[in-house]
């Protein structure tokens, strides 16, 4: 489980498709106090950790995951939102995050509004329905609050802090956003439909 507070970018430096994608990630995290095994969420999905070294991770991506996130378009050079697993006892900043990505958003409009960015999201026509005004999404592994839903656009404003201890400081039109809904909305749908 996370948090959606995004605590290093890393960068990708390394990509090989071993039947599996395998990526390496170079990270400010101290390498030492990571583990095999341990889950670590690279732009909001939950990845294991297969190799370490003094400032990189690899991690094995599967098919699956690849077909429904945006880490299939991953480039060596990419800057990458990461978070470690929570710990208990651990500051609960942002929301409840599972890693587990719904789907993948896209960018449709970035404008300026004061010192902050506001960004318009395109949601996948099954997943809009579980976002609402002034709820919680995770988007690329950053905790955020929708402004405001249209349909299957939805609108987030990006404070100066946010966009530079993020890679959202990058983002453009046309970016494909891995899109984590609330769990919380994912059950009240369900018990809707079976209530």
């Amino acid at each position: 489980m996370f948090t959606g507070i995004v605590t290093d970018v890393g960068t990708v430096i390394e990509l090989d498709q071993q039947g599996d994608l395998r990526a390496r990630i170079r990270t400010g995290y101290d390498t030492a106090g990571i583990d095999i095994g341990a889950s670590i969420a690279s732009d909001g999905v939950c990845l294991t950790v297969i190799a370490l070294g003094d400032d990189w991770y690899d991690v094995q991506i599967s098919a699956e995951t690849v077909s429904k996130t945006n880490l299939g378009a991953w480039q060596v050079g990419k800057c990458v939102n990461l978070e470690r697993a929570l710990k208990v006892g651990d500051e609960l900043g942002g929301h409840i995050v599972s890693g587990h990505v719904d789907g993948v958003a896209e960018v449709i409009a970035v404008e300026d509004e004061g010192d902050s960015t506001r960004v318009t999201f395109r949601a996948p026509g099954g997943l809009a329905r579980f976002i609402a005004p002034k709820g919680s999404v995770a988007l690329n592994g950053t905790s955020l609050t929708v402004n405001d839903v249209q349909g299957r656009e939805f609108g987030i404003n990006f404070i100066p802090h946010t966009k530079e201890v993020t890679n959202w400081g990058k983002v453009g039109v046309g970016d494909h956003i891995n899109l984590e809904i609330d769990t919380l909305a994912r059950y009240v749908a369900r018990l809707n439909e079976v209530g």
